[in-house]
């Protein structure tokens, strides 16, 4: 089921959620479109001079995707599916095609810009492109420190990119490859860290594209969203002030957020079914579950959320305690958030969890148990 409500007020996603609950349409998902197209358009003007990419993965509904369209200069997507995905929203939209295991299938797609991650990938390239070629970007994996980030994706040892020896090798098959056009280097390392980590980062791998005369720079995404504090934003103006530092005349900067651009906009709606108390623990039960919002489990942090009160129901109700909040799953991994203070909590009530606008639906285990899979909904 999908719907659109018009954003007449503040109170816009309480009155779609108690509708849906009066009508057994929980649990939901709602985008809210104007939050993210001001969002979006912030993070653009912080960004003068820099290309900006959306990483697709982070969530490909196609009214995201339309929303950010406008404020955005192509889109990083990661699998063949992403690409007929976006295409078939934007024919002519500039795409940057990576990730570790790209089939050949895949490769003879296309892109406007292909991210080379091994020297075995370059030479199948070499030889499904034909003619036509294709404008490459290299994959680097430099060494360099990334304590503090959420995920390691290069720095050392992973499957993503290259090393040095790696990409020396590529740049020696390229000389025998005129028809695949070496434009620049690729290198997202890290993801979770501040606007100061990520500088320091864009100064290190600005250093080694300089080295290798290449003045085309994919800086990559990773720009920290933080659930335990949703008010806590990356901090775009200054990271913008600092590429503008870093930037040499005649180089293009690139950078592709994902979850930092979407996760703001996007609530998960559930209806409280059951509260009750287990050797001293209080347990809200929700419909749905982490098969439908996976992100707490997989962070491993309490999603941040609100009380919407409903109707009211003879049903249990508690009042200034600690609330554990799961779902309907047959796990005792199905928790949205364990033992987080609430005021006032009854069957009936909505729970809003917010920050549900990136990793959410898009990767969760959505059939098992078979639930019913949840509605999306669109505050415009």
């Amino acid at each position: 089921m999908t719907t659109s409500v018009p954003t007449a007020h503040p109170d816009a996603l309480a009155e779609l959620a108690l509708r849906l609950a009066a009508t057994g349409a929980l649990p939901a998902y709602v985008y809210d479109l104007p939050a993210l197209d001001r969002h979006a358009a912030a993070v653009r003007a912080a960004l003068p001079g820099v290309e900006l990419f959306y990483a697709v993965k982070a969530n490909p509904d196609p009214e995201l995707l339309r929303t950010l369209a406008p404020h955005v200069d192509g889109f990083e997507v990661s699998s063949g599916g992403e690409v007929v995905h976006v295409r078939s929203l934007f024919p002519d939209a500039r795409l940057a095609f990576g990730g570790p295991g790209k089939t050949d299938a895949e490769l003879a797609l296309g892109a406007w810009r292909l991210h080379v991650e091994s020297p075995h990938e370059l030479r199948r390239l070499a030889r499904i492109a034909g003619a036509e070629g294709a404008d490459i970007l290299l994959r680097a994996n430099l060494k360099a420190s990334i304590e503090g980030a959420a995920l390691a994706m290069g720095g050392g040892a992973t499957p993503f990119g290259m090393d040095e020896d790696g990409v020396a090798e590529c740049l020696r098959l390229l000389d025998g490859a005129p028809h695949l056009r070496l434009r620049g280097v690729h290198a997202h390392l890290a993801s979770g860290l501040d606007a100061a980590r990520m500088l320091e980062l864009a100064d290190r791998v600005l250093g080694y594209a300089r080295d290798l005369g290449l003045a085309e720079i994919n800086l990559g995404g990773g720009m920290a969203v933080d659930y335990r504090n949703p008010a806590a934003r990356f901090d775009w103006a200054a990271y913008g002030r600092g590429l503008a530092v870093l930037r040499r005349p005649g180089e293009v900067l690139r950078i592709e957020p994902g979850r930092a651009l979407t996760v703001y906009c996007g609530h998960y709606l559930a209806q409280v079914i059951d509260v009750k108390r287990v050797h001293g623990e209080t347990f809200a039960i929700v419909t749905g579950g982490t098969h439908h919002l996976r992100t707490p489990v997989t962070k491993g942090h309490d999603q941040p959320f609100t009380v919407i009160p409903g109707p009211g129901s003879d049903g249990p109700r508690v009042r200034d305690e600690h609330v554990t909040v799961v779902g309907q799953l047959c796990t005792p991994k199905d928790v949205f958030a364990r033992r987080v203070p609430v005021a006032e909590l009854a069957v009936g009530d909505v729970v809003a969890f917010a920050m549900a606008g990136a990793y959410a639906w898009n990767i969760s285990h959505h059939d098992f148990l078979m639930h019913p899979k949840p509605g999306f909904h669109y505050l415009r």
